[in-house]
C-alpha cells in the first residue's frame, strides 16, 4: 500500500522539484520508502508502505531488467503468486513482491492482465519503446485514483492533493459536482469539486501515448456481470459456496510481512471475516479494535460494544475498545482535508481513531467488513424495495394528504424521519424512488441554495444528479431484479465514493493498510449469480449470508438489527456545531464566497434548529464544502 504520482508533460521538460512537491504531499501513505523517476516527458513519484518483502528489492519506481518498463503501484495483488508461478520459467524475479509480479506480468500479458488481477490497487505503467502509459484502477475502485488533463499536461496522484502542486493548475470549480455533494453527501462517478480534475472509475485505465497529446483513451476493462441469470444451485449448496468464496477471500487478504488485525464493529460482516480468519488460524490471536460511542443513541442506532464483545470472547480474540471522544471541532479540517473531497459524514473520525490505535499498536494491516451490505443487501433502502408492490396502488390524489398528515409528526424521531423520505417520492416511478432513497434533500431546495448568478447558468440548470444512476442502469439492461439494480448502484456509487473513499484516506492518513475481503472479485462474480430471494428473504436482509455465518457466530450477533458505523452528526449539528456553523456559514462568509445564497442559507440553518426541516446532513455538507474550498482553493 502506497501513494503513486506521475506526470506527462507535452510542453516542458519535467520539473523534478514538481515530483518532489507532488511526493511529498502524500508522504503519509508510505512511511518507509521514496523515489522519483524521470524520463524524457514523463515523470514518477512513489511513497512505499512496506507490506510483502520489507527489504530494499521493493523500491519504487521499479524498472525491468531490459529497461524498458517501469512501474508505480499502489495496493495489493492477492493472487499474485499464482500469477507468478505461470511467469517463473520466463522470467527471473529479484524480489518477493506484488508489484514485480505485477510488471513482469504486464510485460507478458499486456492490457488482458487487468482483469485477472485479484486485489486492491492502482498503478501506472510506462513502456519506454511504444511510448505509451498505462493508468489502471481496480475493479471496485477500493484505492483512489485522480487525473487532471489540460493544456498539455497530464497529471495523476493516488490523492487529489498532490495534483494541486502543479503551478499552472486549473482551480476552476464544478458545481455540478457541488450539488451532488449535497444531495448524496458524496459525489458518484468521475466528478470532483475541480473542473479538470476526474476520478478514474473503477474498472477502468487510462491509456495515453506520451509523445501524441491527442492519444488518449479511457477503457472499461471490467464491469460487475449482473446478467439476470442465476444459479440453480440449492440454498444449501449456496450456504456452502459462499462459506468456500469467503475463506478463499480471507486467506488471500491475510498474506503481509507485517503484522495484521481487524476492524470488529460486532455486526455480521466484520464479526463473518474475522470468524473466517479464525477458522484458517484457530490458534491465531488477532488483534481486533472496535469503536465505543458510550451509552449515546443516535438516529435510531444503537452502540456496538455489546455485540462487539461478545464476537472477541467467541472466537478468543483481544480487543481494543477505542472511545468516540472526537472533538468534531477541531478534526472538522484535518478531516475533511484527508478525504480530499467535501464528503459529509462523521464516520471517518471513526475510522481515524481505530487506525490510530492500530498504528501504536505496531499493527499495519486492518481488515474489515466494508462491502457486506453492498453484495448481499444490508440497508433499510432494500428493505424498501418489498413494498414496490403497495406503493403502485396508492392512488396519487392520496399523496399530498400523506404528506400533509406526517408534516405534523416530529421528525426527530428517526421513524417518522423514514416515513417521510419514502412519501417524497410515493407518486414517482420506482426507479425516482430508488434514487430518492440515496437523496438527502429535494433537488429544487438544492439548487436554491446556490447563487442567483449560478443558478441562471444553463449548465448548472440542466444538470440533474439522477442521470449517473440512469448510465448505470443502462449497464444492465437484462437484470430485471430491483434488489440486484440497486445493489448495482451501490457496488458502481456509494461503495467506491463514500465508504471507501473515506476509509481509505482515513487509514493511509496514518499509514496503516485496510483490506476488505468482501470485495474479493471471485466473491463478487458469484455473489451476481445468487437469486435475489436468497439475499433479501422476506425483510430479512443478507439471508444467505447470515445462514453462511450459522456455525461460525453466536444467533443474536447474526441476526441482531444493523447498526451503522457512524457519528451523532445530527446532534452536532443542532448542539455541538453552532459557533463554528454561525461562524462559517454566516451571510458575510457565503457572500464573500460568492456560491451560495445567504438567505437560503440562513433559512435552512433555521429551520432545521426548529426541527421544522431535517437538514442537518446538507448543512454538515455545506460545512465540507467551505472547508474544502478554504484548504484546496484558497491555498
Amino acid at each position: 500500500m502506497c501513494g503513486i504520482a506521475g506526470i506527462v508533460d507535452f510542453k516542458t521538460p519535467i520539473d523534478e522539484g514538481l515530483l518532489d512537491r507532488m511526493n511529498k504531499r502524500m508522504a503519509h501513505r508510505g512511511p518507509d520508502d521514496s523515489g522519483i523517476y524521470k524520463h524524457q516527458n514523463v515523470g514518477f513519484a512513489h511513497h512505499r508502505l512496506a507490506i510483502l518483502d520489507l527489504s530494499r528489492n521493493g523500491h519504487q519506481p521499479m524498472i525491468s531488467d531490459c529497461g524498458n518498463y517501469v512501474i508505480v503501484f499502489n495496493g495489493e495483488i492477492y493472487n499474485h503468486k499464482e500469477i507468478r508461478k505461470s511467469l517463473s520459467l520466463k522470467y527471473s524475479f529479484q524480489s518477493n513482491t506484488d508489484t514485480e509480479t505485477l510488471l513482469y506480468a504486464f510485460i507478458e500479458y499486456g492490457d488482458r492482465l487487468f482483469e485477472k488481477l485479484v486485489g486492491i490497487f492502482s498503478f501506472a505503467i510506462l513502456d519506454k519503446k511504444k511510448e505509451e502509459l498505462y493508468v489502471v484502477r481496480d475493479q471496485f475502485g477500493v484505492k483512489p485514483l485522480y487525473y487532471y488533463y489540460k493544456d498539455g499536461v497530464f497529471l495523476f496522484a493516488s490523492e487529489l492533493k498532490s495534483i494541486l502542486e502543479y503551478k499552472k493548475f486549473d482551480r476552476s470549480i464544478d458545481y455540478s459536482a457541488l450539488i451532488n455533494y449535497i444531495n448524496f453527501l458524496w459525489s458518484p462517478g468521475e466528478l470532483t469539486p475541480f473542473l479538470y480534475v476526474k476520478k478514474l472509475l473503477s474498472g477502468h485505465y487510462i491509456k495515453l501515448s506520451s509523445k501524441n497529446v491527442n492519444d488518449f483513451s479511457i477503457v472499461r476493462y471490467y464491469d460487475i456481470p449482473f446478467t439476470g441469470i442465476y444459479s440453480k444451485l440449492s440454498e444449501e449448496e449456496h450456504v456452502y459456496q459462499l462459506q468456500q468464496h469467503l475463506e478463499k477471500a480471507v486467506e488471500r487478504q491475510l498474506q503481509s510481512d507485517v503484522p495484521v488485525g481487524f476492524f470488529l464493529s460486532g455486526g455480521l460482516d466484520s464479526s463473518a471475516v474475522l470468524a473466517m480468519a479464525k477458522k484458517l488460524y484457530p490458534k491465531e490471536r488477532f488483534p481486533c479494535y472496535t469503536i465505543d460511542s458510550g451509552n449515546y443513541t443516535y438516529d435510531g442506532f444503537a452502540s456496538d460494544l455489546f455485540y462487539a464483545k461478545k464476537v472477541a470472547r467467541h472466537l478468543d480474540v483481544p480487543l481494543k475498545i477505542v472511545k468516540a471522544d472526537i472533538d468534531v471541532i477541531n478534526h472538522f479540517d484535518h478531516m475533511i482535508y484527508h478525504m480530499d473531497e467535501p464528503q459529509a459524514d462523521g464516520a471517518p473520525l471513526n475510522v481515524l481513531e481505530i487506525s490510530k490505535a492500530a498504528l501504536n499498536d505496531g499493527i499495519k494491516v486492518l481488515l474489515g467488513g466494508t462491502g457486506g451490505d453492498d453484495l448481499f443487501s444490508g440497508y433499510r433502502r432494500h428493505q424498501a424495495l418489498n413494498y414496490e408492490p403497495i406503493f403502485k396502488l396508492v392512488p396519487k390524489w392520496s399523496v399530498a394528504l400523506l404528506k400533509q398528515g406526517f408534516r405534523s409528526f416530529n421528525i426527530a424521531n428517526p421513524s417518522i424521519r423514514r416515513m417521510r423520505k419514502v412519501l417524497t417520492d410515493l407518486d414517482k416511478t420506482p426507479f425516482e424512488r430508488m434514487f430518492g432513497y440515496l437523496s438527502w434533500i429535494s433537488l429544487g431546495i438544492n439548487k436554491s441554495l446556490f447563487s442567483e448568478e449560478l443558478n441562471n447558468r444553463k449548465m448548472f440548470q440542466e444538470f440533474q444528479p439522477l442521470d449517473e444512476f440512469e448510465k448505470l442502469w443502462d449497464n444492465i439492461p437484462n437484470e430485471n431484479s430491483l434488489l440486484n439494480r440497486s445493489l448495482y448502484w451501490e457496488m458502481k456509487t456509494y461503495l467506491p465514493d463514500h465508504n471507501l473513499n473515506y476509509t481509505d484516506k482515513m487509514s493511509m492518513a496514518l499509514g496503516v493498510e485496510t483490506r476488505v475481503p468482501f470485495l474479493d472479485l471471485d466473491l463478487v462474480n458469484y455473489s451476481t449469480t445468487i437469486s435475489p430471494q436468497l439475499k433479501m428473504k422476506g425483510n430479512v436482509t443478507k439471508y444467505i449470508l447470515k445462514k453462511a455465518m450459522e456455525p461460525y457466530l453466536p444467533s443474536d450477533v447474526i441476526n441482531r438489527p444493523k447498526t451503522g458505523f457512524g457519528a451523532p452528526v445530527r446532534d452536532w449539528v443542532v448542539n455541538k456545531l453552532d459557533n463554528k456553523i454561525n461562524q462559517v456559514l454566516s451571510p458575510e462568509s457565503i457572500e464573500a464566497r460568492g456560491i451560495f445564497n445567504s438567505y437560503a442559507v440562513t433559512r435552512l440553518i433555521k429551520d432545521n434548529k426548529s426541527g421544522k426541516i431535517d437538514a442537518s446532513y446538507t448543512i454538515w455538507s455545506l460545512l465540507a464544502i467551505e472547508s474544502w474550498m478554504k484548504q484546496f482553493v484558497d491555498e
